[in-house]
C-alpha cells in the first residue's frame, strides 16, 4: 500500500534529496510541494523545488508559502546550503509555473482531498502553523506529522536548539500543541546516519541522478571525514523502513523565548503533562541500513 503524503519544503540540499525519493519510490504517492523560507528565501526554495520536478519531468503541484516566521527574524542557512540553496548542478531552465494558490490553500484543499494524509515538513513549520490556525478542520483529516526538525541533545543553532524549529519556534509549538500525532525526525537520529564518504563516492557512478546528488551534496557546509548529514531523507527513511528506526513517546515542548528559544524538550519521565504524550521522538537509527537503503533507492531511479 502506498502512502500518501505532502511535503512542505525549503531545498537546500537534504530536502533535494527527501524530494528525490519520495518522487521516485513507488510506496510513496506525493500529492503535493509546498515552499517556505529556511534554508534560503521562499522565492529560491520555490525554485529549487520546481527545478526538481523538472528534472524528474514530474507533475506533482509546487506551492508557495511563507516568506518570513510567524514573529522571529528571518535567518537563512546559505552559509550551509549557498547562496542559491541548492548549488552544484546545472538544472533545466524550462521551469514549470507554481500554483496560483497560497501553500496554506494548497495545504487545505490537498488534505480535504486525500483524507488521512501524512504531513512531511522538512523546513520551518510555518505554513503547517498557519494551516492549523486558519483552518482548523483539516486536523481530523491529517493521519500524522513526520517532520524533521528538534533534538533532545546537542543543538547545530545554539547548544539546545535545531536549524528547523529555531527558525520559526512560534510555529513548531503551535504545530506540537495541534493534537495531530508527530514523529519527531531529529538530530538525535540524523547525526548518526551520516551519508558515507563510500556511499557518496558510489552516487555519481549509478545514473544521472546520483550524479546529480553528488555534485550538489558535496557543496554541503555540513561535513565531516565522517560523512554528511543527510537530515530531511531521514523523514522518507522512517516512512519506508520504520523498523530501522527506535522511537520512544513523550510530550515534546518548544522554548520561545530567551537563549533557549527553538530548544524541543522532552518530558522523559512522564513527569510534567500527566503521562499524556505528544510526539513519537526518533532516539536510534541503524545507519548502515540507511546508506545501503540511500545507495538502492538511487540505483533504481530510471534517470
Amino acid at each position: 500500500m502506498t502512502i500518501k503524503i505532502i511535503m512542505d519544503t525549503d531545498p537546500g540540499i537534504d530536502d533535494a534529496a527527501a524530494i528525490t525519493m519520495a518522487i521516485n519510490d513507488d510506496n510513496i504517492d506525493l500529492k503535493l510541494i509546498t515552499t517556505v523560507a529556511g534554508n534560503v528565501t521562499v522565492d529560491k526554495t520555490t525554485k529549487n523545488a520546481l527545478k526538481l520536478v523538472r528534472f524528474f519531468n514530474s507533475d506533482i503541484p509546487v506551492a508557495a508559502g511563507a516568506k518570513q516566521p510567524l514573529i522571529k527574524p528571518f535567518e537563512d542557512a546559505a552559509r550551509i546550503h549557498g547562496e542559491s540553496g541548492m548549488p552544484g548542478y546545472v538544472f533545466p531552465d524550462d521551469l514549470p509555473k507554481p500554483m496560483d494558490k497560497t501553500a496554506v490553500e494548497a495545504l487545505r484543499d490537498a488534505i480535504m482531498a486525500n483524507d488521512q494524509i501524512t504531513l512531511v515538513p522538512t523546513g520551518s513549520y510555518t505554513n503547517i502553523a498557519l494551516l492549523f490556525s486558519e483552518y482548523p478542520e483539516v486536523k481530523s483529516h491529517i493521519e500524522r506529522i513526520v517532520a524533521m526538525g528538534g533534538t533532545l541533545g546537542y543543538g547545530n543553532m545554539t547548544s539546545a536548539a535545531e536549524f528547523n524549529v529555531f527558525t520559526d519556534p512560534h510555529a513548531a509549538r503551535i504545530v506540537y500543541n495541534s493534537g495531530v500525532p508527530i514523529v519527531m525526525v531529529g538530530l538525535d537520529i540524523t547525526m548518526k546516519a551520516l551519508l558515507t564518504p563510500e556511499s557518496l563516492e558510489k552516487l555519481p557512478t549509478l545514473n544521472e541522478t546520483g550524479k546529480m546528488l553528488h555534485d550538489i551534496i558535496i557543496h554541503d557546509g555540513d561535513n565531516s571525514d565522517k560523512g554528511i548529514a543527510m537530515h530531511d531523507v531521514n523523514t522518507i527513511f522512517y516512512l519506508l523502513h520504520p523498523e530501522a528506526i527506535t522511537t520512544e513517546k513523550m510530550w515534546v515542548d518548544v522554548q520561545t523565548e530567551g537563549p533557549a528559544m527553538g530548544e524541543t524538550v522532552g518530558d522523559i519521565r512522564g513527569a510534567y503533562h500527566n503521562g499524556k504524550t505528544n510526539t513519537a521522538v526518533c532516539v536510534d537509527i541503524d545507519a548502515a541500513e540507511f546508506n545501503k537503503w540511500f545507495i538502492e533507492e538511487v540505483s533504481h531511479i530510471s534517470k
